[in-house]
């Protein structure tokens, strides 16, 4: 059985306080059979590295972050382009856009966005986008360099934005955000897309869903009673919901499926 894939899960964050081990274990206890590890700065790219050698259920994606890019220089583009070859990711990211945070530096952010969606074209891997009030200028990007689709990471945009999307190629990552009844955006986009463009990932530690106590970090083990949040507002099962956003996370990443296939 190939069980629940998070497709996003920062698992070498601090605030797993070095329990990496406990966390990956409860989350296979409850069918989360595949974990997805995003890397956000040339710097943890070799954490990232190592616990998808300690754990056959992780697997890599490397790419610089919106946020990290003030803290990168220009040969980290080089680092990245050596992981990509030697390692065989899944995707290039996390990559993208933030127009959220203060002090921002645009032009760095667009300049790093566009030169690793170049190497997702060279290497045909697919990207996880990190999409924040910005939907519009990735989309923009995306129409420009062509990649071979991938996961727009924790989807807040509009109904058109999504889309367009999905147009590309894309899915959309739904995860803690969606358990919250006041997010009805949110939840009404998980109730109405299509569900073949829809993947679950739960940005571990981050983004806790609202059953969590607070300050609690969020984990991989948490992904099955968000499917029951996703099953709920689209009056379906649960085991149909792990069903098809696996299939999905699949189809969106490729290199997934001789993995899962030997769960």
């Amino acid at each position: 059985m190939r069980g629940y894939i998070d497709t996003h899960c920062h698992l070498d964050a601090a605030e797993f306080g070095g329990g990496q081990d406990n966390v990956v274990q409860a989350a296979s206890s409850v069918q989360v059979n595949t974990i997805v590890i995003p890397a956000v700065a040339a710097s943890n790219f070799d954490a990232v590295l190592e616990l998808t050698q300690q754990y056959t259920t992780c697997h890599a994606a490397y790419g610089i972050h919106p946020m990290y890019v003030t803290q990168s220089q220009i040969q980290d583009l080089q680092k990245l382009r050596q992981y990509l070859s030697e390692y065989e990711p899944v995707a290039v990211g996390e990559i993208g856009l933030d127009f959220f945070v203060e002090n921002r530096d645009e032009a760095a952010q667009e300049y790093y966005f566009s030169e690793q969606l170049k190497l997702a074209q060279a290497f045909d891997l697919p990207v996880l986008l990190h999409v924040r009030r910005a939907q519009d200028a990735v989309l923009k990007h995306l129409r420009r360099a062509k990649v071979g689709g991938g996961i727009a990471h924790a989807f807040n945009g509009s109904r058109q934005q999504a889309d367009e999307f999905i147009k590309l190629g894309f899915k959309l990552g739904f995860g803690g955000a969606m358990t919250y009844p006041r997010a009805l955006r949110i939840r009404e986009l998980a109730a109405t897309l299509p569900l073949e463009s829809i993947v679950l990932e739960t940005d571990a530690p981050d983004i806790p869903p609202e059953f969590l106590a607070r300050g609690q970090p969020n984990e991989p083990q948490y992904l099955p009673r968000i499917a029951e949040t996703m099953a709920t507002l689209r009056s379906m099962s649960v085991q149909d919901v792990m069903d098809v956003t696996t299939e999905n996370a699949i189809t969106a990443l490729p290199r997934l499926a001789r993995a899962a296939a030997h769960v």
